[in-house]
């Protein structure tokens, strides 16, 4: 009772109080008309609160998401199924999804009736123009009486995570040399075709041929092992990214920074489906991407990406020194000056294919005096240590410049290193 009366409307409330003023007034002036009406009128919403009170609906929730992932600027289909688990068809039922402020305001839904094991099925849209992981949920349920008298809230606990990822375009083909095949030429190479049967067994798989399984290993670790027959031989890359908050101009969507993070994704997915084993390195350091599903792991990676307080690319250009191995180091920066372009320059060498996509800072609103020679001086150094250049101004689609990054750099090294 006590969580009926807590659960009164303005309306139940004013009920209650005008009923108790109608008694008080009868009792005082000994009219029993009047005397009648506080009476209906008190206990109307202290019955209203005693029925929602008692009620023992049991309902459960499940939510699907379509896509779990979105672009930028798109949509996602949120759809939640409640079912009535209970011998008693429900009676009003006011339900409230709880939705981040990004992706819209909350959708609110009003079902009068379920009947007992009834199921309903409820869509709604959601869209966002940033990226980011957005939860939604939990969805609460209001349960009110026909009057609109009282309303009692319970909420359900499950919540799903919503993805916005950048926005990808396609790119076009581009045969880029160096170490890495380039073009989607990795190969998947048979050793056993070679006469190099490689046995070293691993755990067994879902899918994996059964005509596979090692038994003798089987035997000896105590769970299913299958030999290894083929071996992935996959060229391997790197994607440097630029975060660096001083290095980009503008804000929102149209932002240096969010064009480059667009054109970073673009990148890593056209890459990732030609066979390329991509890692990804900010300004920050190395980022983990797991081996399956690298798109996605790198688009969730990108979704939550965010401006760095870093000053300088030392930290992503010694990650990348680490890391080794590369046939194809491709950059996307923001405003450098010539130093820091020479130090991320020195990393390529014989063998490796260097591709510099550079964000034309200049031409984006809030750009100070001197950028474009500035531009030009680093341009210069990339190109002068045989990097690829592709220069991305603003309003403009890392689809429609990616050819350039199948020219070689216009300059050469002289003697003592410097751009001739």
């Amino acid at each position: 009772m006590r969580a009926g009366l807590r659960a009164l409307t303005s309306r139940g409330r004013s009920f209650l109080a005008s009923g108790v003023a109608a008694l008080l007034m009868a009792l005082i002036l000994g009219e029993n008309d009047l005397f009648r009406i506080g009476v209906l009128v008190t206990a109307l919403p202290l019955l209203a609160a005693l029925v929602v009170a008692r009620t023992r609906y049991r309902l459960s929730c499940a939510r699907r998401l379509d896509p779990p992932r979105a672009e930028v600027g798109g949509e996602a289909t949120v759809t939640l199924r409640l079912e009535n688990v209970t011998r008693l068809p429900t009676g009003l039922l006011l339900i409230e999804d709880t939705v981040p402020y990004a992706l819209g305001v909350r959708p609110r839904f009003v079902l009068d009736r379920v009947e007992s094991k009834g199921v309903r099925e409820i869509d709604y849209r959601v869209r966002s123009d940033l990226r980011g992981r957005y939860t939604i949920g939990p969805l609460s349920v209001r349960i009110a009486d026909p009057f609109g008298l009282v309303e009692l809230t319970r909420a359900f606990t499950i919540s799903d995570t919503l993805v916005v990822t950048p926005q990808v375009v396609a790119l076009p083909h581009v045969r880029l040399s160096g170490e890495w095949t380039g073009g989607g030429d990795s190969r998947t190479r048979s050793v056993a075709a070679a006469g190099d049967d490689d046995v070293a067994p691993r755990e067994y798989r879902q899918g994996d041929d059964l005509r596979r399984v090692h038994w003798r290993s089987t035997a000896r670790y105590g769970e299913l092992m299958v030999r290894r027959e083929e071996q992935q031989w996959q060229s391997r890359g790197a994607l440097l990214l630029d975060t660096r908050r001083h290095a980009h101009r503008g804000e929102g969507p149209r932002s240096s920074f969010e064009v480059a993070v667009s054109a970073a994704a673009s990148i890593g997915v056209h890459l990732a489906h030609e066979g390329l084993g991509l890692r990804l390195v900010t300004d920050q350091g190395a980022e983990h991407l797991t081996d399956q599903g690298l798109s996605y792991s790198l688009l969730d990676t990108l979704a939550v990406v965010r401006h760095s307080s870093a000053r300088s690319l030392e930290m992503g250009v010694s990650a990348l020194r680490q890391g080794g191995g590369d046939g194809l180091i491709v950059a996307v920066l923001g405003a450098l000056d010539p130093e820091e372009a020479r130090d991320l320059a020195r990393l390529r060498h014989s063998g490796v294919t260097g591709v510099a996509v550079l964000l034309d800072a200049g031409t984006w609103e809030g750009a100070g005096r001197g950028s474009h020679e500035n531009f030009d001086a680093v341009q210069g150094v990339l190109a002068g240590y045989g990097w690829r250049i592709v220069r991305l101004p603003a309003g403009t689609s890392i689809a429609s410049v990616w050819q350039d990054a199948a020219n070689r750099g216009r300059y050469a090294l002289d003697s003592t290193g410097g751009a001739a």
